[in-house]
């Protein structure tokens, strides 16, 4: 007799059909090659229009440094807070093929209308010479296209990379491993996208034009949403668990209403379902932990849970349902300290350009880099570590520590948070020995120093290998603690750390300008840098990471691990 049980995925994957997966039909790397490339061709999109927004707000909407720079930084802040609305689709309604698809669409329309913008005569801003005269309409248009891009990536950030870890059967030891594997190259992919863009599409929109440089990204997603179709048939899905948002509420309510009652000695005397699976579609059971008891009360039987014959949920909760709310709860403080690292990330698309803008330019007589071109090193640097990381720092690591990926993933965030003060630190030394030059010619009104901007790459380089530590280990920590159900809902909110870190650089120079300028004072960010203190700003950020790297020892000291029941991890 043939046994065909190891033909299927045991995870609860189906395949496009709502019919049990196939493993040798569906998933693993063939699936996550179409993932892979969609996702490539989708930040090349995001990274073409972005990476050098700060100029096009500045030269074609006649915006200061300080509101160009909060302008970024908002649009960049709304781009990683929309994740929660396409999570919550994702893990309650449409599954995550579904949401990242309807998403593409809206993000390609607002590529579109983007291009448009800036292309076509009476949405496009005129300009004499130099100086360009946007009206109030033609700015709409432009910022409703800018907003309509970042609803639609707020539907595929959070489920991509989910995705295409659901492409891996964490039951099946061999595809585990795999899976770490994935989160690097899918890292990886990320930034080709992004170097094609830094490089050569910020070279079109300083020397070509916007139109060309606007539309390009338009049809690299346009070639995103064709790979993510191609692929549908190897794909592998999860099916939605109903609203996560519903279930935690249940357990909160459910507690505060058993406030008078014990919690029995005996976990096992916890309420939790008879079945192999839990209650809860697409979720394993998880094993009780014994922090954050109060919790447990939602879990406790008593003779009023029962509503006509059948359980009233918002009485009594599993022990998977109340395990899920704890594994939120002990996921928010890691997730707090990912907002002043963010807040460093940020600085690349605003205070790294707008230091550019003030250095020598030219590789040679004739060419001229973009300033914004220069986060192109922070790109080869992630490409250059991602498969050091996973091919040569992995195995020497695990010879010493004994585990299966080298590093935890809170040793790994750590790590990163360590080198972004680094950054931080080369960031303020560059504008101190620039600001010298400055002052020794008195170039106070020049508008480029005799200063190559190459010295900018190292700050460059070591945000790109602090993200290979702390946002490739973000993106796997979120996805391995949640609980099944909830991968969507945990991307999205490692995501709003980035959402939040633009948000507080946008208060920070805020705050800074305010403080700073008065008494008539020019302040540390005026519109002629060589007038201010930039390196000031830079001195701030690095003693926030160091003390935010303080506090995260503490926190990674806390942390209890997720442990799902019948499979230790």
């Amino acid at each position: 007799m043939v046994v065909t049980d190891d033909i299927y995925t045991k995870d609860g994957t189906v395949d496009i059909n709502k019919k049990p997966a196939n493993k040798k039909k569906t998933g693993n790397w063939k699936a996550c090659s179409f993932i892979l490339g969609n996702e490539c061709c989708e930040r090349l999109a995001y990274y073409g229009m972005g990476t050098n927004l700060v100029n096009y707000l500045q030269e074609q909407l006649n915006q200061g440094n300080v509101a160009a720079s909060n302008n970024v930084t908002n649009w960049s802040g709304t781009c990683y807070i929309t994740p929660l609305i396409g999570a919550f689709v994702a893990d309650a309604y449409l599954g995550r093929y579904w949401t990242i698809a309807i998403f593409s669409i809206i993000y390609f329309f607002g590529m579109t209308l983007l291009t448009l913008s800036s292309s076509i005569p009476g949405l496009k801003p005129s300009c004499t010479g130099d100086v360009c005269h946007p009206t109030q309409e033609q700015i709409a248009v432009f910022f409703v296209a800018l907003y309509m891009i970042a609803l639609g990536t707020g539907g595929i950030k959070p489920c991509v990379s989910s995705f295409g870890a659901d492409q891996f059967d964490e039951t099946d030891e061999v595809e585990r491993k795999r899976k770490s594997s994935f989160f690097n190259w899918f890292y990886f992919s990320i930034n080709i996208g992004a170097l094609v863009a830094s490089s050569v599409l910020v070279w079109i929109q300083m020397n070509v034009g916007w139109d060309w440089g606007f539309g390009i990204p338009a049809v690299a997603m346009a070639i995103a949403v064709v790979f993510f179709f191609a692929g549908s048939r190897t794909y592998r899905l999860q099916k939605p668990g109903g609203s996560p948002l519903t279930r935690i509420a249940q357990v909160i309510v459910a507690s505060f209403k058993k406030l008078n009652v014990k919690v029995p000695a005996d976990k096992s005397l916890l309420y939790e379902v008879a079945d192999n699976e839990s209650n809860i579609q697409g979720s394993r059971k998880l094993e009780h932990t014994d922090k954050l008891k109060f919790f447990d009360k939602a879990a406790v039987e008593t003779e009023n849970d029962h509503d006509k014959e059948s359980l009233n949920p918002w009485r009594l909760c599993t022990v998977t349902q109340v395990e899920e709310l704890k594994s939120v709860i002990r996921l928010l403080p890691v997730w707090a300290s990912g907002i002043i690292f963010a807040t460093v990330y940020s600085q690349m698309n605003t205070m790294f350009v707008l230091q550019g803008n003030t250095m020598n330019q030219h590789m040679g007589p004739n060419f001229k880099i973009p300033s914004a071109s220069l986060s192109l090193f922070d790109t080869l640097s992630v490409i250059f570590w991602a498969p050091v990381y996973d091919k040569i720092i992995v195995p020497c690591a695990r010879k010493f520590t004994g585990k299966e990926r080298g590093f935890t993933t809170l040793q790994r965030m750590g790590i990163g948070l360590v080198i972004s003060i680094f950054a931080m630190i080369t960031a303020g030394i560059l504008e101190v020995v620039r600001l010298q030059i400055v002052r020794k010619n008195n170039y106070y009104d020049l508008k480029s120093i005799p200063m190559s901007i190459f010295w900018q790459v190292p700050e460059y380089f070591l945000v790109g290998c602090a993200e290979v530590f702390t946002f490739v280990g973000q993106i796997e920590f979120f996805y391995d603690q949640a609980p099944d159900a909830m991968r969507s809902l945990s991307s999205a909110l490692s995501l709003t750390t980035v959402a939040l870190g633009n948000y507080l650089s946008t208060l920070l120079v805020t705050a800074v300008t305010k403080i700073t300028t008065q008494n008539g004072k020019l302040g540390w960010i005026p519109d002629n840098l060589n007038r201010g203190h930039l390196d000031y700003f830079f001195w701030l950020l690095a003693i926030l990471s160091l003390l935010n790297f303080i506090v995260y020892l503490w926190i990674a000291k806390w942390y209890t691990y997720k442990k799902v029941a019948g499979h230790p991890e």
